[in-house]
């Protein structure tokens, strides 16, 4: 049984169960008919995953983590905020007339700055501290810059990523300031693990745990129906994940450096209105 599947599952139902409505307040997101998207929502969620024990992806509905992988490269590899750089149109709703999300994500992790080692962005400090510093408590991203929300199509959700070295083993923690539950949660989960996979190979480490730490775990209103009807299938077993063992280089993996193995899942093809 997947383990991923155990936590979204606990994590929904304790949402459904405790959580909180926001429906006697304004809300910024809104559905394509212009009605107020509300949400249930539980504060502070954290969820930890062993990438040794098995790969985080969820069997009771898939989670296409190709495009997800996609997206992960657009922002950590191509440092990019423009649409026409990405694959899929995830983005699309964000995007100006000329493709570009602003100063948002993939811009931000490109931004060089001075240390005394030298000048790097934010990626490339990380590989550099992970390989010349292991020890350092400071091996970290943040793309929630204050000073640039104002030119950001979008507010940073997944905004943080802390690194951090014990024994052989790279974990990390990933910071979200807000989650869709439905449609993003796995996918989430599912690309900063690769991500943590795809550090540990290029600096020398093997994959430890992923922690995930929510603010605002939330479910929309016109969700609720779809989430009960995925949480109460059974799950099944977890798929192997394999990564291409020849890349040693950050930026020479691509979506087909990674397989995986004997991916069951239930189909589920249920159209998801997404909340703006």
């Amino acid at each position: 049984m997947s383990r991923a599947d155990q936590i979204f599952i606990s994590n929904c139902r304790d949402i459904l169960t405790n959580g909180v409505w926001d429906t006697n307040m304004q809300v910024r997101p809104h559905w394509e008919d212009g009605e107020p998207a509300h949400t249930i929502k539980k504060f502070g969620i954290v969820n930890r995953y062993d990438l040794q024990k098995e790969f985080p992806i969820l069997t009771i509905r898939r989670t296409y983590w190709k495009s997800a992988v996609d997206e992960l490269l657009w922002i950590w590899q191509k440092k990019s905020n423009n649409i026409k750089d990405l694959r899929g149109h995830i983005w699309d709703s964000w995007a100006d007339e000329n493709g570009s999300i602003g100063k948002a994500y993939g811009y931000q992790l490109g931004v060089k700055h001075i240390y005394p080692e030298g000048e790097f962005d934010q990626v490339d400090r990380v590989i550099y501290d992970l390989k010349n510093n292991p020890a350092s408590r400071r091996i970290m991203t943040n793309i929630y810059n204050f000073e640039d929300l104002h030119e950001m199509g979008l507010y940073p959700c997944a905004y943080s990523m802390t690194f951090n070295v014990s024994g052989n083993k790279l974990n990390a923690i990933l910071n979200q300031r807000s989650q869709d539950m439905l449609t993003a949660s796995n996918w989430n989960v599912v690309q900063y693990a690769v991500l943590v996979y795809m550090m540990a190979q290029a600096t020398g480490f093997e994959p430890g745990e992923l922690v995930h730490v929510i603010a605002d775990a939330h479910i929309y209103d016109r969700h609720v129906a779809l989430v009960k009807e995925i949480i109460a299938r059974e799950p099944l077993e977890a798929p192997k994940f394999e990564i291409d063992t020849s890349v040693k280089d950050f930026y020479d993996f691509t979506r087909d450096s990674f397989k995986l193995n004997d991916y069951k899942y239930h189909e589920f093809n249920e159209k998801i209105p997404v909340a703006i």
